[in-house]
């Protein structure tokens, strides 16, 4: 009697990898993220403002885009899986220090670049935004709130703001050059689903479903 072959299960032709909350939650804060950058462009470039005939309309939008930005991460926290990615982007583990030493070596190949769900870039950027973003939220209410700080404070404001924004801009250029370059990684915040050979390969340390490895 021959010995009955195994069972082998077929790999998934996609892997899960965000669901409906972590897409909506990155849609909403890309759209306001973007009325905010394009309303401070049309402020302060001199050649756009220009363009503008209602200026104060420009100012209000900006201003409550601004004051918006952190209610989709707010409403995203009502999601578990939203939570959980957070969990992810907060903690950095030994796999993210040879990450970032292979990328300061200039080392392009992904097996040198060992990542779990999110590289170490990418914890990086998230963490960094999060904390920009609360310090134009503060900055922008002391600027918008003349009445109740001296003057002092506002000069100070005003100047971070106004810098901060820079940076953020080129940061924000960095990242949407990053994204164009990956496709997959696209798709996977389009439609929730990647490739598992892309996962394999840009984040082998990835475990679905598991809370060890992050």
């Amino acid at each position: 009697m021959t010995p009955r072959a195994e069972a082998h299960t077929p790999p998934p032709a996609e892997l899960r990898r965000f669901g409906p909350a972590q897409r909506w939650v990155h849609r909403a804060t890309a759209l306001l993220t973007g009325v905010c950058v394009v309303t401070a462009s049309f402020l302060y470039i001199p050649v756009l403002a220009e363009m503008v005939g209602r200026r104060n309309l420009v100012v209000r939008v900006h201003e409550w885009s601004g004051l918006a930005l952190p209610i989709p991460v707010l409403v995203g926290l009502f999601s578990r899986h939203f939570r959980a990615d957070l969990g992810h982007l907060n903690r950095f583990g030994p796999h993210d220090k040879v990450w970032l030493r292979a990328v300061l070596r200039r080392d392009k190949r992904y097996s040198s670049r060992p990542a779990a769900k999110f590289n170490a870039g990418q914890k990086i950027y998230a963490n960094w935004i999060a904390g920009a973003t609360l310090v134009m939220l503060g900055t922008g209410l002391i600027m918008w709130f003349t009445h109740l700080t001296p003057i002092t404070w506002r000069t100070s404001a005003t100047f971070v703001h106004d810098w901060l924004a820079l940076t953020i801009g080129i940061v924000l250029a960095g990242h949407i050059g990053m994204a164009m370059g990956d496709p997959e990684a696209r798709a996977g915040l389009r439609t929730g689903t990647v490739d598992p050979q892309w996962a394999k390969r840009r984040h082998p340390l990835w475990r679905p479903g598991s809370k060890r490895m992050r």
